[in-house]
């Protein structure tokens, strides 16, 4: 799979530790910055992974900072986003199952490296529902329509 990660310097290690862990895997993996530890403003880093997945360049982001939060703002303002903040397995399995979600966004500061693999591996693993889930995707998605036709 190809997955692109984006973080903010709270999260360049776990971005570090999870490109890694990811390759590891056999996944194919984009890096849209952060490079370090110094302070940065996580949104661009955030919309930069976005975006590719929109573009279809990836099949799935992962964006990281201090609790995920803003992070996961920041990536659902790309239409077409569907970000999810998972500092669990359920969420991570329920945000693939239920919404179809194709960025995960973390909290590097909330949940420790190796419960952060986890995660992940869970959220990649679990396939999207479909059914009776497909109306709530198509209902999001027209409401992008309507937000881009009155901005």
């Amino acid at each position: 799979m190809r997955i692109a990660i984006g973080a903010d310097h709270a999260g360049f290690p776990m971005k570090q530790d999870l490109s890694g862990y990811l390759r590891e895997q056999g996944h194919d993996v984009l890096d849209v910055g952060t490079d370090s530890t110094a302070t940065v403003d996580y949104p661009p880093f955030c919309a930069a992974a976005a975006r590719v997945v929109v573009a279809g360049d990836a099949d799935r982001a992962i964006v990281l900072g201090g609790s995920g939060q803003g992070e996961q703002m920041a990536a659902n303002k790309v239409h077409g986003i569907r970000a999810a903040l998972c500092h669990d397995l359920y969420l991570a399995r329920l945000s693939r199952e239920h919404n179809d979600a194709n960025v995960l966004a973390m909290g590097a500061r909330v949940i420790a490296p190796a419960y952060a693999r986890e995660i992940v591996t869970a959220w990649l693993a679990t396939p999207f529902g479909g059914g009776r889930h497909v109306p709530r995707i198509e209902q999001i998605t027209a409401i992008e329509r309507e937000e881009m036709r009155d901005a």
